[in-house]
């Protein structure tokens, strides 16, 4: 998974960029979280992305920067990546929080499980971008 997680990367600070953050600015926080999907639940768990959970983490101040499958190899069927970013560590935290709350994403998640669980495994890492990446 680790070339997977820098190739990835590599992408986005080749594609996004922002401004340097001013000094004592408080750079952007980035998660990056990969799914791995219960047998035969990848697409149940895309649609649930699709039709609602990225509608809520915009709600929540989530910042999806994208969604990626990776490349057919062996130990990569059924996983999904995705990058999100945040103005800082504590939003990030305070966003969860909300989301995990939400009414909304409470009834989604408990009829997206009515035939069992969609996700086996879920990796998240936390990220800060260091003062010479393109993406802040």
């Amino acid at each position: 998974m680790r070339r997977s997680v820098l190739a990835i990367l590599l992408l986005l600070a080749s594609t996004l960029g922002s401004a340097p953050a001013a000094s004592g600015e408080e750079r952007r926080a980035f998660e990056l979280r990969v799914y791995t999907a219960e047998q035969d639940k990848m697409e149940a768990l895309e649609q649930r992305f699709r039709d609602h959970t990225l509608r809520l983490f915009v709600k929540h101040g989530m910042e999806v920067v994208g969604f990626w499958k990776p490349v057919a190899e062996e130990g990569q069927e059924g996983k999904l990546v995705y990058l999100l970013a945040f103005p800082s560590h504590q939003a990030r935290s305070d966003a969860w929080s909300a989301f995990g709350k939400d009414p909304e994403w409470q009834k989604v998640y408990a009829e997206s499980h009515q035939d069992g669980p969609l996700v086996k495994k879920i990796e998240s890492t936390r990220l800060d971008p260091t003062d010479y990446s393109p993406l802040r």
